[in-house]
């Protein structure tokens, strides 16, 4: 990993040399750390990139980035390469799963190497979404942000806590709030969205639907028990999921390979 790759992913998972990796995409101020034991419950051979957008642990004294594009800009290229070497596949939470799509888009679009699979989490699909006026009181807002559920908005009745963090929520949710894609393009790859079931409108179980309008491949939609931060609790359940389908990702693709690798070998071609 070089320097640039150290910087926006923390690696976790695989030690043997990964045959896939699944990239995660925090929420608004989310770290890598939200996904920290992911890796315990994932096939072992799966190896867990979790993006770290500036502003944010190592990255305290870098400027805030408040735009989607050059967000989704930035972690394609530093990404790029990795699409060369294993397949990857993608999960976003919230936030996440915007930045996921964007960047999941990029790699399609100038790449030709998209993920194999894009998991989104309680955000609704982009091209259904509509651009909302940015919260400009830091009470209301953390107010607001309390009543998702998480159980790290703790640390924000913390003064000193919440001072630290509040420069990545404010532009992350300027990110969030100037974002729609009214003709967003449908992936290539196919998709799952997963909801809590008492999750507000905007990211529950309804909206998380129209993300089957982004994908020319399958569609598959579950809604967990739980609110907006669902996966909190349910992280078991829910890994139990992602790993089914990575391990069929994974069988399909070695498969693949081993009848290509039939046909290219001498007399393995079709005979008349």
């Amino acid at each position: 990993m070089t320097q640039a790759d150290s910087v926006w992913f923390h690696k976790s998972g695989a030690a043997d040399g990964p045959r896939m990796r699944l990239v995660c995409f925090p929420h608004a101020g989310g770290t890598p750390a939200f996904f920290r034991t992911w890796h315990r419950r994932l096939p072992a051979d799966v190896e867990v990139l979790a993006v770290c957008y500036p502003t944010r642990q190592h990255r305290l004294g870098e400027p805030p980035v408040d735009s989607m594009d050059v967000l989704a800009d930035r972690i394609t290229d530093v990404l790029a390469p990795y699409a060369d070497d294993v397949p990857l596949a993608f999960f976003g939470h919230s936030m996440g799963a915007g930045v996921a799509y964007e960047v999941a888009h990029r790699l399609e679009t100038r790449h030709r190497r998209g993920p194999v699979r894009l998991f989104a989490s309680a955000f609704g699909a982009p091209h259904r979404r509509r651009p909302l006026r940015p919260p400009t009181d830091d009470a209301a807002m953390l107010a607001e942000l309390r009543l998702l559920g998480s159980v790290a908005m703790a640390a924000l009745d913390t003064p000193a806590l919440a001072e630290v963090v509040l420069p990545s929520l404010r532009a992350d949710l300027r990110l969030v709030c100037g974002y729609w894609r009214p003709r967003a393009e449908p992936l290539s790859c196919p998709l799952v969205g997963y909801a809590g079931g008492e999750d507000k409108e905007e990211s529950g179980p309804q909206a998380m639907r129209a993300w089957g309008e982004l994908t020319t491949s399958r569609f598959e939609h579950r809604v967990f028990p739980g609110h907006h931060f669902y996966l909190e609790r349910g992280e078991a359940e829910l890994l139990a999921d992602i790993s089914a389908h990575l391990t069929d990702d994974l069988r399909m693709r070695g498969a693949l390979a081993a009848a290509h690798s039939r046909a290219s070998a001498p007399g393995g071609g079709p005979r008349e």
